[in-house]
């Protein structure tokens, strides 16, 4: 049903009276457009929140009095959106010891030859333990009865946390999965912020407020306004998991095994709402979330790369897939330096196609953008092949998964130096006073 309904894109659902699981409701497709985004974080633009993360952290030095002021202020301000830690938490009106999860949360299966539930938008809580700083992911998490399986890919902070506890020796992390918290905090989970920021004053950036967070027993701080936190321990024991119908449009069974946690309790709040999406073909929930993320990046992209004017992260591109950028290009070469750019940067470094187009290309018409492909690219001069490479873990094209090669198209005009040394030939342009007359004319016999 929520497949049916997100693709329809205009509602959420709540349903309730879930058999089984007496006093629980489950909740899908909150960010069922990016209206929805929009409100949830309270702003008229998306592209606002990354103009808010860009003035705290790129700024010029402060010269004058003035601006040494206004310095000091901002910091204030960042300040105000520091977790703030809390001794009561709404989860914890019921516990359960020692629980089987699935007779306790009504998690479910998206597809038929899913073997066991899945949460599948579950804030999965570690901290490092070199730095002490959050990480607050959403990973797919398979329930067993013997426990949880982490599906932390090998590129995620998660996966980094876990790497690190396990080379300073430890048995075992402490751990946490916070499920269905504010709008703005699960948007925080499923956004790639690069470590070490910390996850937790990223979500009261996009929340505006401080997060409220609760201190577990294992020691993780968690969000004080979760309906459901399952605390626990990610052992050392690596077990099988999947398949699962991921937003590649297949069944993923991964070749290598994944972290089992270890289960201590459930918390649950009285009347409590089960948050969960479903991915698989597009266009589903995901790809909301992802134009989301592509929004709120555009300004940081902007300040670290200047020459973008847009990027489109196509839904049916399915993120990881295809990237279209465009950029006012300045010199020879310079389409190319951008695709080794964003190749080299955070979760972009994932993108197995990137194309790149002038500044006057609108990157979300595919039709300008297949124009310019056509019409600009010559393959043996525009076409890099980058073998070899990272990828996409979950990428079904690769027969070594995380392990393939990119691909980069530079779909720009090109400048005599890249020409042979020829000018590129002019584009057509409209006659602008013969057009007003046509479009007179055409008002006078009733098709203006």
């Amino acid at each position: 049903m929520l497949r049916k309904v997100m693709r329809r894109g205009d509602f959420a659902v709540l349903i309730e009276n879930v058999k089984g699981y007496p006093g629980w409701r489950v909740v899908g497709n909150i960010f069922y457009n990016q209206e929805a985004v929009k409100l949830a974080l309270g702003v008229e633009r998306l592209e606002e929140v990354g103009e808010r993360l860009v003035g705290f952290a790129w700024r010029a030095p402060p010269k004058t009095l003035a601006e040494k002021l206004r310095s000091v202020s901002k910091l204030f301000e960042l300040g105000r959106y520091t977790p703030k830690r809390v001794s009561r938490a709404v989860f914890t009106d019921n516990v359960v010891e020692k629980p089987i999860v699935r007779k306790v949360v009504p998690a479910f299966r998206q597809y038929p030859r899913e073997p066991a539930p899945y949460l599948t938008y579950p804030l999965v809580i570690v901290k490092h333990p070199d730095s002490g700083v959050y990480t607050m992911s959403v990973y797919r998490v398979m329930v067993r009865d013997d426990g949880l399986v982490l599906h932390w890919q090998l590129h995620k902070r998660g996966q980094a946390a876990y790497r690190a506890w396990v080379e300073n020796g430890a048995d075992e992390m402490p751990a946490a999965i916070a499920i269905s918290t504010d709008p703005a905090t699960l948007l925080a989970g499923a956004f790639p912020v690069p470590y070490p920021i910390d996850k937790y004053l990223f979500a009261g950036i996009l929340r505006g407020s401080p997060l409220p967070i609760y201190r577990l027993d294992n020691g993780v701080e968690v969000p004080a306004n979760a309906e459901v936190v399952i605390e626990g321990f990610v052992t050392r024991r690596l077990v099988e998991e999947g398949p699962f119908g991921d937003h590649w449009g297949y069944y993923d069974k991964p070749v290598r095994r994944f972290p089992l946690m270890r289960v201590e309790r459930v918390y649950y709040r009285s009347e409590p709402i089960y948050y969960g999406t479903v991915v698989g073909l597009p266009a589903l929930e995901d790809a909301v979330i992802g134009k989301a993320v592509e929004r709120i990046s555009l300004p940081i992209l902007r300040t670290i790369m200047p020459e973008i004017v847009d990027i489109n992260l196509p839904p049916y591109g399915l993120f990881q897939g295809i990237a279209i950028v465009s950029i006012r290009k300045m010199y020879p070469g310079h389409g190319k330096k951008v695709m080794l750019g964003l190749w080299g940067l955070g979760m972009l470094s994932l993108t197995k196609i990137l194309v790149v187009v002038d500044h006057d290309v609108n990157v979300h018409d595919i039709n300008q953008v297949l124009w310019a492909i056509a019409a600009n690219v010559d393959p043996q001069r525009d076409v890099v092949i980058v073998p070899a490479a990272h990828t996409d873990e979950l990428d079904p094209a690769t027969p070594t998964p995380g392990y393939g090669s990119k691909l980069g198209i530079d779909a720009t005009r090109k400048l005599p130096e890249e020409y042979g040394g020829r000018e590129w030939p002019r584009l057509v342009e409209e006659d602008a006073g013969l057009d007003e007359d046509v479009l007179r004319a055409l008002r006078e016999i009733g098709l203006g």
